[in-house]
């Protein structure tokens, strides 16, 4: 691999990083991607619109999970998706193209070395990548530039340390913490969501405001106890067994005594709580009725 002009040496290793993910590309984890987003739209997106005519990018896309949300909710935009991955973008693709959506185009990139010409951008949309990269202060940098004056980034990231549930369980915590570890073996920070407001502004944006978004599941909430606890969180978690067992971070008997006790609290007396945290931020400092 050619390292890029400018790319320091730590961020030629991300790119490598970047390409594997600690979910896996399997067709169960794109259904497990598809459940999140529509489970989390309210929570997550209502109050993310753009204006027509305005040009946006969504860096690291992924499977389209987001994108459609995003092209449903400003159907007047021009929104060009961008990922690593030429699978998820050809699954991207087909989902858009599915709901009948015209106003977004795919392409493959990096987000550390995108060709796009300075000052391309009104709005730049980040949704649960920086969790998966090994510096994602350097992949705020690189980005900020194709924003133009005044421009906003919205970034959303969950945080694995803000889960509690009742019943408790030790199992359980167990189990999720060897996501946690895997993820960071991988290069990433499954406890990112916490570190919004540092990163951006230490990437130079201004006005940078953060925004909690805690889901709180019970039985009185039968939608998100299958879309949240079971298809989302549970899920997400039982899909690095292998990977945990393989590397023997827990014992087997642990382990599945802990994703039964996650399926657990998606009983008639269980709860569950997460939280996410979505930022955004400018450029630049805004001007007077910018």
């Amino acid at each position: 691999m050619t390292q890029p002009a400018g790319l320091h040496p730590g961020a030629l290793k991300i790119q490598m990083a970047e390409k594997r993910y600690v979910h896996g590309y399997s067709e169960r984890e794109s259904e497990r991607l598809s459940d999140q987003a529509q489970t989390l739209t309210g929570l997550l997106h209502d109050d993310t619109r753009y204006p027509p005519g305005s040009r946006v990018l969504e860096a690291g896309c992924g499977i389209g999970a987001q994108t459609v949300i995003l092209a449903k909710s400003s159907p007047g935009a021009y929104i060009t998706c961008v990922d690593i991955s030429p699978e998820s973008i050809r699954i991207a693709g087909e989902r858009v193209r599915a709901e009948g959506i015209t106003n977004v185009t795919f392409q493959t990139g990096d987000i550390f070395n995108l060709a796009f010409e300075p000052h391309s951008f009104d709005h730049i949309f980040i949704c649960f990548v920086l969790e998966h990269l090994a510096e994602p202060q350097i992949a705020l940098e690189r980005l900020s530039p194709l924003l133009k004056r005044g421009g906003t980034i919205t970034v959303i990231e969950g945080d694995h340390g803000s889960a509690f549930f009742y019943p408790d369980s030790a199992d359980a915590r167990k189990a999720i913490s060897c996501l946690v570890k895997l993820q960071r073996e991988m290069g990433g920070n499954a406890l990112i969501g916490r570190q919004l407001f540092p990163l951006l502004t230490s990437a130079g944006f201004s006005d940078v405001h953060v925004s909690p978004r805690m889901v709180y599941v019970d039985a009185s909430h039968p939608a998100l106890v299958e879309g949240f606890t079971k298809l989302t969180f549970t899920a997400m978690v039982e899909g690095v067994g292998n990977a945990a067992l393989g590397q023997g971070l827990i014992s087997k008997e642990a382990w599945d005594q802990g994703i039964r006790d996650l399926y657990r609290t998606a009983g008639p007396d269980g709860v569950f709580c997460y939280t996410f945290f979505k930022a955004t931020g400018y450029r630049e400092e805004r001007t007077t009725g910018q």
